[in-house]
Formats: C-alpha cells, structure tokens, sequence
C-alpha cells in the first residue's frame, strides 16, 4: 500500500509541476486519466497521506471538478485542542503552503477551510520574517495572489522563476519545455497585439475620444485571461475589443454625455441602425456608435464563416441590455436617488460586462451551441454568473470607491449599502470583502460540482472562460483598481507580453 501511495504522491507532484508550470494544455488527456484514477482508487482519509500530500491532491482534483469532501483534512485536527488544527503543523511552512493554497478551491459551509485559511495565513505571515529565499519567495507571492484565483500566464511566469531556483529535484527537461512555451505563446500574444491597435487605430476613436480611459494592453490581458491557448486567438482579441468598446462607451455615460445626450444615445443604440448616426448630437458619440455597429457588423460576418449566426442577436442584445444599464445607473446619479441595495445588485450583473464578453467571443468558441447562450442569458442567471459578477463588481466597487468619491460620483455600491444597511463605510467595505469572498464559494461550487452535474452541458471550455473572467475581477481590482490605474500590473504585463524568458 505504501508503494503504491508513493507512486500516486510522485504523479500527483508531476501533475502540479507540469500545470503550475503552464504546460497542462499540452497534456490535457493524460492528465484527466491520471486524476480519475486517483480519484476512484485513492482515498484522502488514508493516514500514509501526510498534510502536504493531502493538500495538494485535494486542490487538483477539486481544479478538475472531482468533489472531493473536506472532512479528508479532519485527521490534521487536535481533538484536545477545540478540534483546531494540530499546532504541530504551524512551523511547517511546506505543509501550511500546500494547505493555503488548496483552502481557495471552499465551497459554503466548508468551516475546515475557513479555518485552515486563518491558521495558514497566520502562521505563514508569522514565519515569512524567518524563511530563505527562494523559498521565502514563493510564500510571499502566494500570500499576495493564491494560485487558484490568479491570472493562469501569470502565474505559470512566476512559477517558472520559482521552480528554476527553487527545486533541487527538477527536471531540466520540463524547465526548457516550459520556457519554449511560454516564449512561444508571448509570441503570438505580440502579433495580437499588433492587429487589436492596428484595429483601434482604423476605429478613430482613439485621437477624439479625450475624456475616455486607453487601455489596450490591459483589455488585451483579460483576453488572454480568458483563454491563453494557442488555438483560442480569435477569443483573445474578441474580447479585448469588446472591453475596450464599452470602456468607451461606460466612460461616455460616466464622464462625457448630459443626460439627455445619453438618454438619446441609448434609444438609438436601441434601434441599431447606422442611418440614425447624425441625430447624435457630438461627434464622440457619433464615433462611437459608428464604431459599435462597425464592429458588430464584423462579429456577424465572422459568425456566419464559423456557423454561430445564432449568436447574433444575443451579442447585439447584450450591448443595448448594458447601454439600458448604464443609463439607469446615470439616472439613479443624477436625480439624487440612490437604489436600494438589491436594485444595484441586479443592474450591477449587467454592467460587469459578462454578458457582452460571453456573447462576443462564440464564434471563436467551436463547443458552444445555442443552448449554452440561453443559459449564459437566462432570467435566472446560474450561480456561476452571479459569483463571477459579485467578484468583479463588488472588488471594483471597493478599491474604485475613493476615487470616485474624489471625482464626485455620489453612486457607488458602497453608498448603496450603507444608506441600506444603515451602516459605516468601514462596515460596508468589510462586507464588500465578504461578499466578494462569498462570489468565489458560488463560483467554486459551480466549477467542482460541473463535472458530475446532469444539469449541466455547458461545454468546459465555456465555463472554464467564465471562472477566468472571475480570476480577471480578483487581479484587477482586489488590492486596487488596476484597469483603471494599470501601474500595478505594469510588471506583470512586461513579463508576459515583453520580455522572453532566456533558456
């Protein structure tokens, strides 16, 4: 029994290895197989598992939808200490590492991985002072950004750093195939790069829209977020020029149009038709609509040539559903009225931009049917939806809440909250966090349980899209709003998109 564990502990570390180091797509089939079997044939519960073997077993079957129950870490518990976890554990900073970043893949009422999340954070903090680089290193980056909720190419940059320094035991093979890759793929991402600006240099809004935030690189990483794999370049740029469209097009309504300027806008944009144009009273928003309808006439081309014409009117829909949004929002500012709580919630899920993004990218997405679309849209968004909403939305609402106080925008989601909940704004921004952390839960739960779930036929790489838009919300604005402010990303975006990794 012994040997055989060894075995499947060396396959498991084989697997994460090859996953952390971005390589996974290469080798999805095997790796499937592999998984399924230890999940069928091995039990956690085992006491030849130890912490760090258990944890890291729990966080990649959970990452590949295997349910695996909670109660496997009961075993590391002190049942003469309150049933907390064994301090024998807490100078292990090997073990509390694995256990940290398999505690992200909770689901509701999983209180061990709540607590293991205090009792990791805590004793890794504590013990950071203390530890070597590199491996200080590795703990101090996971500390700042979790493996499971992080950009995927990101974190295979980082880890590929990690491992060349920090691994007596790796394989210089799997190291060189790593860096090819990843220089590959930067690659291409350059090329892309080229066509989206060569893009929005043709679109002319860029010398004439002033008052409008540019952010190319920045919308072209959540395209990369979404999908990074070679055969998904149609995604990547689709959804960077629809992020970079309705940055545009949210800035005209935040920052630029009256609201009867606005209010025109959206009862044309309602009515799509290009013949319209010069009722618009500015040449910004005659740009702009000119730019959208432009684009759109692109997308139907594109979902003809790919068989997905059935996605059309949904695409088209979700733009003018978002327009109709942002215009409620401006209405709510500018006539003093601030929402209950709930009604931003609801009006908030549209303006996170999920439903144009998902809706933008079909035809580059061979799996999805039109049967996928109705669930994105549905009346009744799936839980997936919402918590990948609430990320986005409520860490967006919390680290750009100062800055538009600043810039005098009364309407924010944690206004809303405290008028309410009749609470402080340091009570409202704790519950922002919460309500954020809380999203993850429900997208987690989703993700884990799709695998097994007769409900769903949502295609993998539809929902995995979904669960990075999520990992997109969580880098970009959890500590502070880096779309807005891209500094904070600026040397993650030079590693990715710049410097090639020399091999």
């Amino acid at each position: 029994m012994a040997e055989e564990n060894n075995t499947t502990i060396e396959t498991i570390i084989l697997i994460d290895t090859i996953e952390r180091l971005g390589l996974g797509y290469h080798f999805e089939d095997e790796i499937e197989k592999q998984l399924e079997q230890i999940y069928k044939f091995h039990h956690l519960n085992s006491q030849e598992y130890d912490l760090y073997t258990t944890a890291l077993q729990f966080r990649l079957l959970r990452q590949h939808r295997h349910n695996i129950p909670c109660d496997v870490f009961n075993k590391f518990k002190d049942n003469n200490n309150d049933d907390k976890f064994d301090d024998k554990f807490a100078s292990n900073a090997k073990e509390l590492l694995s256990l940290y970043q398999a505690a992200h893949l909770r689901m509701h009422g999983e209180n061990i991985l709540e607590e293991a999340l205090v009792f990791t954070r805590h004793h890794l903090n504590r013990m950071l002072p203390q530890l070597v680089s590199p491996f200080r290193d590795e703990v101090k980056q996971a500390l700042e950004q979790p493996v499971h909720t992080g950009i995927p190419r990101i974190e295979a940059r980082k880890y590929i750093s990690i491992y060349e320094t920090n691994h007596d035991a790796k394989s210089e093979m799997i190291l060189k195939l790593a860096k090819l890759d990843f220089n590959f793929l930067q690659n291409l991402y350059k090329k892309e790069l080229i066509l989206l600006m060569r893009w929005w240099n043709n679109c002319g809004v860029k010398s004439k829209v002033s008052y409008s935030r540019e952010r190319i690189v920045a919308s072209y990483l959540w395209g990369v977020t979404c999908h990074f794999e070679p055969q998904y370049s149609y995604v990547r740029i689709a959804y960077a020029k629809s992020v970079e469209l309705l940055t545009k097009i949210n800035d005209t309504y935040d920052n630029y149009a009256t609201v009867e300027e606005a209010n025109l806008f959206t009862e044309i944009l309602e009515r799509w038709d290009i013949n319209e144009i010069n009722k618009l009273p500015t040449d910004c928003m005659r740009i702009i609509y000119k730019c959208t309808l432009n684009l759109y006439e692109d997308y139907e081309r594109e979902a003809i040539e790919q068989e997905k014409i059935f996605a059309v009117p949904y695409a088209i829909e979700a733009v003018k559903q978002i327009c109709r949004a942002y215009f409620k929002k401006m209405k709510w500012f500018t006539e003093r009225q601030l929402p209950t709580f709930d009604e931003y919630i609801s009006n908030s899920w549209i303006t996170s931009c999920i439903y144009v993004f998902y809706t933008f990218i079909v035809p580059g997405m061979k799996s999805v049917s039109k049967e996928n679309i109705d669930w994105l849209t549905s009346d009744e968004p799936s839980r997936l939806i919402v918590g990948a909403s609430n990320i986005t939305r409520h860490l967006n609402d919390l680290t750009s809440y100062e800055r538009e106080k600043r810039n005098g925008i009364m309407l924010t989601g944690i206004e809303c909250y405290m008028k309410h909940y009749g609470v402080s704004k340091q009570e409202a921004m704790k519950k922002f966090v919460e309500l954020a952390d809380e999203g993850w839960k429900d997208v987690n739960t989703e993700w884990i349980n799709s695998n097994n779930n007769n409900n769903y036929s949502i295609p993998k790489d539809y929902f995995e899209g979904v669960l990075n838009y999520a990992r997109s919300g969580e880098v970009f604005y959890r500590k502070s709003d880096f779309y807005s402010d891209p500094e904070g990303l600026a040397q993650q975006i030079i590693d990715l998109f710049v410097d090639p990794i020399i091999i």
